[in-house]
């Protein structure tokens, strides 16, 4: 077999068990167990694999674990996130390109490099990371209530480097609201649960739940997240958070009801709502 028909024959494998890019994610699989990039496998393609190669077998093991709906890049292990390449597995929530659009906005809104910047329910740490690597911030907290994913999020910025402290909270419960904070950024989880239920395999029976289910109407972190944030933001402090689509109108209520202003809804580039900004209003205003 070449490494063409390789190819082709994982491409079937994925297609038959109802993988969207199947053809992609084939390749994918395929470069990663054979350690080639796109430009060496376009000139082995019609190369005979070694019979001896013990790389097929995992590309064979990767082909079924995809088959079976494991996502993609808890099988590279990667997700490619701000122009960072991300370590991620199960214990965290796989990076989306929609999450850019918050931190693009913070850099774009923020160039003070004191700025204290707070990432609630980091994840992977993708926010915080990025944020600390890219804009230089030098101060940024993040927290998680789960211990595997703070240890992942770690991991992620040890290697890719930027000063963060990660602590273990739910929320706001380890913080000291004495030590104020001039940037919060969250994507916390925003599902409806109803509606998780329903997702692809990919998502509702792989990716942590606890990172997804913002209980029966989604809403659930951002009424925690509004009533506590003001009191961890100093005067004219700024937050900012990720949403789902239809979440803008509710989303700006919570935050208006427990004192913000000059609330937001800012679209992402597929054109959706994507985040809500807010400021809590200075002295005197």
């Amino acid at each position: 077999m070449t490494y063409f028909e390789l190819w082709k024959w994982g491409e079937k494998r994925l297609a038959d068990a109802g993988v969207a890019d199947a053809s992609l994610d084939a390749r994918y699989l395929l470069l990663e167990a054979f350690e080639m990039d796109m430009a060496h496998f376009l000139l082995k393609e019609q190369e005979q694999v070694p019979a001896t190669e013990g790389r097929t077998r995992e590309y064979s093991g990767a082909i079924q674990a995809r088959a079976a709906r494991v996502p993609l890049q808890y099988l590279t292990g990667k997700q490619d996130f701000m122009g960072l390449t991300f370590h991620v597995d199960e214990r965290v929530l796989i990076p989306r390109q929609d999450t850019e659009t918050l931190v693009e906005l913070v850099l774009k809104e923020n160039t003070d490099k004191k700025a204290r910047i707070l990432d609630l329910c980091t994840g992977s740490g993708c926010i915080a990371v990025s944020l600390a690597v890219l804009g230089g911030y030098r101060k940024v907290d993040a927290v998680d209530i789960s211990e595997d994913a703070l240890a992942a999020a770690e991991e992620n910025g040890t290697r890719l480097g930027g000063k963060v402290r990660f602590l273990k909270s739910d929320l706001f419960s380890a913080l000291d609201p004495e030590k104020k904070y001039d940037i919060i950024t969250s994507n916390p989880p925003y599902i409806p649960t109803e509606v998780l239920n329903g997702l692809e395999p990919e998502v509702k029976d792989y990716e942590p739940r606890m990172a997804l289910d913002g209980s029966e109407d989604g809403l659930a972190f951002y009424r925690r997240i509004a009533v506590a944030a003001p009191a961890f933001l100093r005067a004219g402090g700024r937050i900012y958070l990720e949403i789902g689509y239809d979440q803008g109108a509710a989303v700006e209520e919570l935050l208006r009801n427990n004192g913000f202003a000059r609330t937001r809804v800012v679209k992402d580039a597929a054109g959706r709502d994507r985040v809500v900004c807010a400021e809590l209003p200075g002295i005197g205003e």
